[in-house]
């Protein structure tokens, strides 16, 4: 039997549906809201902005640029330098951009013009004397901030947990953060494809199948998701809906101190979409091939001065190009309100109800002929109709619901309190198959489970700079509490119902009726904790970080046998040092130190140690690296060092026993960079080099020492490219193509996945039709159509993603 989400058969086991004529109708009722809703004016200034009211609280003048900027619909370029330290003036409501510039930047020394759609902040030039020349602002090129750059967001804001919000480039840990319309460009609707440009960032998931076993970087499993800092257990099938997101980061490595306990690969944060300063709505409509059709409604709209309200509506159904029928509708709604100039209050709720029918069997290789097959795989097939199970289904619900204050306490400090609670319904009818031969031969089964995986969370964060002994100190500190609950079916079905060939068509069609009945909670786990950290800036160049997280993670006992004591608690503290230099204001240098703690457990009933305890580890992170943006030539790379405590099964005679056992080392070199080789051409460039190796084993693994991990292969590299076409206005291309490096199965390293290399392209086509602002995306996927096959977690595989397209239209108003 092949791992699965059961909460009694591994370590880090994971913890309905409406006809679509509903969704179509809610949709369609939104989008004629939407259309009738008061549309602003084309008419622009000379300026290319449209006119509208600006007004704006006192606030630290970084912050306070950025969302002028946002009001404005203008891409800001300032050096960090300029406006740190500083508070722009509050901007009473005034219909004059430059009017809302000069006001805001009183008193600061700085000046700010808009060129084009760009809003530039520089040094207001001192009074000359007579004998002097006051020189001309040099700018430092529009490019600073092109969105051409896959490097563009090093200079935004993203916010890493208990480090509070800081920029990208002043962030010691790698981080990438793909915003929503770089998504939209890329036809993106899975993390593999979001963050198809990241090396370091992995899924072995083709698009529009069920993302079972996650994401991975830089080698290390990855089940950590935040929605808007709110924990969401997405594993065993899902990603988060894009449609309702303003921005995705991944954030590489350990996250103990910014997160708590979890896996140490990293965490992937979302970021939901807000409402806007002025009303926006968009309307888009797409096709995919062969039949899948999506809509979606995006609507912002200000009720006063004072309350702001976005609504989001999408739907997909159809058929994809890897005869999956895809039945998806997503509604969101956020309300931002602020009272006075200091306190803002924030509530969303996000609903998805996801059905996915008929997708590619989920394979796996751990029953495979590796001496038989001389160690190669079989041919792949994208004739996805041999490999599928009809009526095979996965289906998923996914609730969000969170709301939350911040207090700008004075120009200084802040204070940010959140309470949130998310859920996870799954109700599984998917099908799966060992991979046998070379032949292709393969045993299926119809896995049957019910789950139900909610999260509560709360959480109070205060953030502040103070000036001690002539040093300034960014501190941030928290306390926090939350807690996660597991419900399962009463019944959990996986038989040999089926049995087939890779070349042959499937026939099989499942009977049975699953029971998706739930127990009372099963799991029940707490983690309280608090933090604090420091970033000390020692001088002009130089800053220092230094943190601490303390938690306290309780799993109570649950078990249902008051003989036998199963609770486990467990107190840990996770420290995190840094130190950054920064040549210049668009460059950082660093190096950081992190910890990770992995949550212990009691070895699950299949094992012959059923009911051990197994401690909570502790694993380890050095990094240092260097990021740059400049706009002509931007670049982050890092070298890091990770220790993991392994966990390994053990064969001891005919008994199989669950153990901590040996360490695994994660070492390597990341590198991204991007170039505006010409005035119309981005190019980018980007690698990870890993060496993975197991160590430090016992007797019983003795045969493992010194190999590598499975699904952490030596390369993978990154080409990609974007041309804005002369003479077509609104017209760009882009392309990218990806090599993964052949890639251990398991970690006896018997089975290996070979390289591939794989290509997409697209282009995005900014036009007006009947004085509608329209934008065309179209994007290819897998170009030359390469087959391959991808691995994952546990010794499982999946078949490639076929060649398909998506067209998507785009209206605007």
């Amino acid at each position: 039997m092949h791992p699965h989400p059961h909460p009694s058969t591994r370590r880090h086991a994971a913890r309905t549906h409406r006809r679509s004529a509903t969704s179509a109708a809610a949709c369609a009722a939104l989008m004629a809201l939407a259309l009738q809703a008061p549309t602003p004016s084309l008419a622009q200034p000379a300026t290319g902005v449209a006119a509208a009211a600006f007004e704006l609280p006192a606030l630290p003048l970084d912050e306070a640029l950025a969302r002028l900027a946002r009001q404005a619909g203008l891409q800001l370029v300032a050096a960090d330098s300029l406006a740190k330290g500083k508070t722009g003036r509050a901007v009473p409501s005034t219909a004059s951009l430059q009017g809302a510039v000069d006001r805001l930047l009183q008193g600061t020394g700085l000046r700010g013009r808009v060129d084009g759609k760009t809003l530039v902040i520089e040094p207001a030039p001192v009074a000359a004397n007579a004998d002097e020349v006051t020189l001309p602002t040099i700018k430092a090129t529009a490019k600073a901030t092109s969105q051409d750059s896959s490097l563009s967001y090093l200079t935004k804001q993203s916010a890493n947990g208990a480090l509070g919000t800081k920029s990208v480039l002043d962030t010691p840990f790698s981080v990438t953060v793909v915003d929503s319309e770089q998504m939209l460009e890329r036809g993106a609707k899975s993390i593999g494809q979001i963050f198809f440009s990241d090396p370091s960032v992995y899924t072995p998931t083709s698009s529009r199948s069920t993302d079972w076993w996650g994401t991975q970087i830089r080698g290390l499993g990855v089940r950590n998701n935040y929605i808007d800092d709110i924990p969401v257990l997405l594993y065993w099938g899902g990603d988060f809906p894009t449609e309702v997101v303003e921005s995705v980061t991944a954030l590489k490595g350990l996250t103990g101190f910014m997160y708590g306990f979890g896996d140490p690969g990293g965490a992937l944060s979302y970021k939901l979409k807000r409402p806007t300063k002025t009303p926006e709505t968009s309307v888009t409509v797409g096709y995919s091939n062969p039949r899948l059709l999506s809509a979606q409604v995006d609507t912002s709209h200000n009720f006063g001065d004072e309350l702001g309200v976005r609504a989001n509506l999408a739907t997909e159904q159809g058929t994809a190009y890897n005869t999956s029928k895809i039945n998806r509708t997503v509604a969101s709604v956020a309300v931002d309100k602020q009272f006075g100039a200091a306190l803002k209050w924030q509530s969303t709720l996000v609903y998805e109800d996801s059905k996915t029918t008929g997708e590619p069997l989920q394979f796996y290789f751990d029953s495979y002929d590796v001496a038989g097959s001389g160690g190669q795989l079989p041919q792949v097939t994208y004739d996805y109709d041999k490999i599928n199970v009809d009526n095979a289904y996965y289906k998923t619900q996914t609730l969000l619901a969170a709301t939350g204050v911040e207090w700008r306490i004075d120009d200084q400090w802040s204070l940010k309190a959140q309470v949130g609670f998310s859920r996870k319904d799954h109700r599984s009818n998917k099908a799966f198959a060992n991979l046998l031969d070379k032949e292709g031969d393969y045993s299926g089964a119809m896995y049957n489970f019910a789950g139900q995986l909610d999260t509560t969370f709360t959480q109070a964060m205060l953030q502040g700079t103070v000036s001690v002994g002539g040093m300034k100190h960014e501190l941030v500190g928290g306390l926090g509490l939350q807690r996660s609950t597991d419900k399962w079916g009463n019944e959990w079905y996986w038989e040999n119902d089926f049995n087939g060939n890779l070349q042959v068509t499937q026939t099989f069609v499942t009977t049975r009726t699953p029971d998706f009945s739930l127990t009372p909670v099963s799991a029940d786990t707490r983690q309280s904790y608090a933090f604090l950290s420091d970033t000390v800036h020692l001088g002009q160049h130089w800053q220092a970080i230094a943190g601490l997280r303390f938690t306290h993670y309780d799993m109570k006992d649950l078990d249902g046998d008051p003989s036998v004591d199963s609770r486990y608690q467990t107190r840990k503290a996770s420290p995190t040092l840094a130190l950054i230099y920064k040549p210049d204001a668009q460059t950082s240098l660093y190096g950081s130190y992190v910890e990770g703690l992995e949550a212990g457990s009691r070895v699950g009933g299949t094992y012959a140690n059923a009911g051990e305890l197994l401690g909570a580890t502790v694993s380890k992170q050095s990094e240092v690296g260097v990021k740059h943006q400049s706009g002509a030539i931007d670049y982050s790379a890092a070298v890091f060092r990770i220790q993991r405590a392994n966990q390994m099964d053990v064969l001891r005679g005919s008994d199989r026993y669950l153990t901590q056992d040996g360490q695994v080392l994660y070492q390597g070199l990341e590198l991204s960079g991007a170039y505006q080789a010409t005035r119309n051409l981005n190019l980018g460039l980007g690698a990870i080099y890993l060496d993975a190796s197991i160590d430090k084993v016992s007797v019983d693994n003795a045969a493992l020492a010194g190999n590598t991990p499975a699904n952490a292969p030596k390369w993978q590299v990154i080409g990609n490219a974007q041309y804005r076409v002369p003479g077509i206005a609104g017209l760009k291309v882009h392309g990218s193509v990806r090599y993964f490096g052949a890639t251990y199965v398991s970690d006896n390293n018997l089975l290996s996945v070979p390289a591939r290399t794989v290509a997409n392209a697209g282009l995005s086509y900014d036009f007006r039709m009947q004085g509608q602002d329209l934008t065309l995306f179209a994007n290819l996927n897998n170009v030359f159509n390469q087959k391959y096959w991808a691995s994952g977690g546990w010794s499982a595989g999946n078949v490639g993603e076929a060649r398909n397209l998506s067209v998507t239209v785009r209206a605007q108003f």
